[in-house]
């Protein structure tokens, strides 16, 4: 389960917003998608099985919103503070969270 939320374009799709736990600090991840339920599907589909919204307690901002509508792939990552406070850093591609670690030695 994360803390997040959505909102809808004026065309129709959505760009929902997560807070996910991720070592010791969060990311937020953003995903424009056609409506909430795939936004959801495609997080699952990379891995992330364990992802629902509830609510809409955090939904995304104006910047980030622009973000991810800029994005090729409409799915971009960035870290969070667990405690609440602002995101800082830069928008990544969601590869790069999901790329599995350097094997030692190659």
């Amino acid at each position: 389960m994360a803390a997040g939320g959505f909102s809808r374009l004026p065309n129709g799709t959505v760009v929902v917003a997560l807070n996910l736990p991720h070592g010791s600090a969060g990311v937020r991840v953003l995903v424009h998608a056609r409506n909430r339920a795939r936004a959801l599907t495609r997080l699952r589909n990379l891995g992330l099985r364990a992802v629902y919204l509830r609510g809409n307690t955090a939904p995304p901002t104006p910047d980030e919103i622009t973000a991810v509508l800029h994005h090729p792939d409409g799915l971009v990552w960035r870290t969070a503070p667990l405690d609440g406070t602002s995101a800082s850093g830069l928008w990544r591609p969601i590869r790069s969270l999901l790329r599995p670690a350097a094997l030692p030695g190659r």
